[in-house]
């Protein structure tokens, strides 16, 4: 036992031999040549020191594409494809199935993030990293770095500050990573001997969030809030965009105390259980540590919009003017994702990048990414994902990500700022949602996000595909599956499909993801919505709407600068007067601006809402055409359908996710709860 214990917490002497003989990390964030070091050497001098801190940066997962046609979205806003689609986690978890988070393909099934067999920390292959492959690894090289920083010799006071001020991140944040889908688990503040006794207890999840805060905290204190400003990196102008700052310390140390503060770790609150909705346990939050959340987090917001950082919020400026068009339809602009003429660092671009020598997306608003994606990877295993394979117009992997019809009636609601559809999945009255015109008045991101009936699939196309170049999506449709068809398997099954992530250009007649479009792909680990919609989160459980700390916003100012950024109406009058209806509406805005960017199941878990109705149902939205819409020259939006009901009693159910509260923590995987006495599975498993 104690040997495995070696191999995999400690890590043993093989693992520190690698983390100081050699740290080439190669281009990432602009490494020195003759930063690759020996133990002799490693902490003599700041460069050689800042290459062995890089390779903890070279090991953060690309979420997206970590595999081929991986998955990542595992609550209820996303469903797969029959056939290759049910062998991916997305499927499996539906069924109840977590232990599948660690199949290596021994059963058929498809890996994730989460886990990669033969993960190396050196590797600049983005399949050789992984969240259970290299967390205890970089948090055994953070310590060993804090452990030997008097060694750093001939160091100024900001050098030395920057080394501990990321290492210190590194701890925390590998930590918090693990504790998101597992729970509380021991916190290793020491590298350790290769043959210790290795007895540490999991800790509680608010234990280890306190430990997070104190290293997120004091890493805030020591980090620059623009490395272009210091004089270290002034020495790489240009190349300090994936560097940890204050404001991502700061947004971290707000997040980790939400976690805790949240219903399923609330103390008192009864941890995972049935029923929160019913009985007003999703509700419950512990105000102490909200108000220790906001205050982080109202701190990060106040850094940004004093100017002092690189962040600011993505500019959502579109062309919708069908006279600039090429292809002249009404509305082009915003379903294409046209940016208006001199708009820069537009919203599209923090989730892909076309025509800019495959630059990293992310833009003015990323503010924690991994490594610089390869040239044209995506394209090999994500870009063609996302549309429709009926007559192969979407080219290989037959497999397609597409939204559930609940997701998109709860998330998206109207122009006007009101939901369609209230926390109990009921209809909102005064949302003045149209069901003959389910389309027309949304909230703008509707059209940015999803491709519904109507919607111009393809701006070019062969007379023998003429037929599928608008999308009918309606019940019947030839987008829609039935029977044993080829549709059945390559349509979809929802009514929707995606083009957030991905445009829907990427097709074989308009061809985004060939190579010359240079489409390049990326999902941030963080991003400056997220930190204004943790700050109103925060703020609604400490306070209410007119909460605020730290910056000039009250938790309902937070909401409504995403919104406005939109063109979104703010958040209505009746949910002003009712805290619990104000937190529906800052969880579905939650839902809205984070739409299928991986955070569903996490939410949905620590709001004890993954078992509730209507959180644990998967639907398709039926619905019929009326007369003969011309939508070749009109806006689809405004076309009339009969038999929509944007509730779930109106639609079809695809799947009923029936889990259990053990399936509010993923299990470990088996060998590892054999370790020592004081390392117990989560419950349930």
């Amino acid at each position: 036992m104690k040997k495995y214990i070696n191999q995999y917490i400690v890590l043993g002497i093989a693992a520190l031999s690698l983390s100081l003989g050699t740290t080439s990390c190669k281009d990432y964030l602009d490494k020195e040549p003759d930063s690759d070091v020996n133990p002799e050497t490693a902490f003599m001098n700041f460069v050689n020191f800042q290459g062995f801190v890089e390779e903890i940066y070279n090991c953060i997962p690309n979420k997206e594409s970590c595999y081929w046609c991986t998955t990542f979205n595992w609550g209820e806003d996303e469903v797969m494809n029959t056939g290759l689609g049910d062998t991916h986690i997305t499927a499996h978890f539906d069924l109840g199935d977590y232990r599948h988070w660690y199949d290596e393909g021994d059963k058929g099934g498809q890996q994730s993030w989460l886990n990669r067999p033969g993960s190396s920390p050196t590797s600049t292959d983005k399949f050789s990293h992984s969240l259970d492959g290299h967390a205890w690894y970089c948090i055994r090289k953070a310590n060993i770095g804090l452990e030997n920083l008097d060694k750093l010799q001939n160091a100024t006071k900001e050098e030395k500050n920057f080394i501990k001020g990321q290492l210190l991140f590194f701890r925390a944040w590998w930590h918090h990573q693990q504790m998101e889908w597992w729970g509380g688990i021991p916190y290793l503040e020491h590298s350790l001997a290769a043959d210790s006794t290795f007895t540490l207890p999991r800790l509680s999840f608010k234990e280890c969030a306190e430990k997070c805060a104190a290293d997120y905290r004091a890493a805030a204190d020591l980090l620059p809030n623009n490395w272009d400003n210091t004089t270290i990196g002034k020495k790489t102008l240009g190349k300090n965009d994936l560097r940890i700052t204050k404001v991502c310390a700061l947004g971290y140390l707000g997040k980790v105390l939400l976690w805790a503060a949240s219903p399923l770790n609330a103390e008192g609150n009864g941890g995972a259980q049935m029923g929160a909705l019913k009985n007003g346990k999703t509700y419950v939050y512990d105000q102490t540590l909200a108000k220790r959340a906001a205050d982080a987090l109202g701190e990060a917001i106040a850094e940004v919009e004093s100017g002092a950082t690189p962040y600011s919020l993505a500019l959502y400026e579109y062309e919708d003017d069908a006279k600039n068009l090429k292809d002249a339809r009404p509305n082009g602009g915003i379903y294409d994702h046209i940016s208006k003429k001199g708009s820069a660092n537009n919203y599209t671009d923090i989730f892909r990048t076309t025509g800019q020598g495959w630059k990293m997306p992310g833009s003015v608003e990323a503010i924690m990414r991994g490594p610089m994606p390869d040239i044209n990877g995506s394209n090999w295993n994500f870009t063609k994902l996302w549309g429709p394979k009926v007559s192969n117009l979407v080219e290989h992997d037959a497999v397609i990500h597409m939204p559930s019809a609940n997701y998109v009636n709860y998330a998206y609601g109207m122009a006007n700022g009101e939901p369609i559809l209230l926390a109990d999945g009921s209809l909102n009255p005064n949302s003045g949602f149209d069901a003959k015109h389910p389309f027309k008045d949304r909230d703008p991101r509707f059209y940015h996000d999803i491709m519904f009936d109507g919607f111009k699939f393809l701006l070019t196309v062969k007379a023998e595909d003429a037929q599928f170049q608008y999308l009918e999506m309606f019940t019947g449709g030839n987008m829609v599956p039935t029977g044993v068809s080829e549709r059945s398997a390559n349509g979809s099954r929802t009514g929707y499909f995606c083009q957030k992530l991905v445009p829907h250009q990427c097709n074989k007649y308009d061809g985004m993801y060939n190579y010359g479009s240079a489409l390049q792909t990326y999902l941030p680990y963080m991003r400056l919505a997220d930190i204004y919609l943790l700050y109103a989160e925060a703020g609604a459980a400490a306070g209410g709407p007119n909460y605020k700390t730290k910056c000039a916003h009250s938790a309902v100012d937070a909401i409504n600068v995403l919104r406005d950024r939109v063109g979104c109406g703010h958040v209505g009058q009746t949910a002003l007067m009712d805290n619990k209806r104000f937190m529906d509406e800052v969880r579905r805005e939650r839902a809205c601006e984070l739409a299928f960017e991986g955070f569903r199941w996490q939410d949905l878990q620590r709001w004890l809402l993954l078992t509730e109705f209507p959180y644990n149902v998967k639907t398709r939205q039926e619905f019929k055409r009326v007369g003969n819409y011309d939508y070749a020259n009109n806006d689809p939006r405004d076309a009339e359908v009969s038999g929509f009901d944007p509730t779930i009693a109106g639609q079809t159910v695809i799947v009923e996710r029936k889990l259990a509260s053990k399936h509010y923590l993923l299990p470990f995987k088996e060998k590892e709860v054999y370790l020592y006495s004081e390392f117990p599975q989560n419950p349930g498993w």
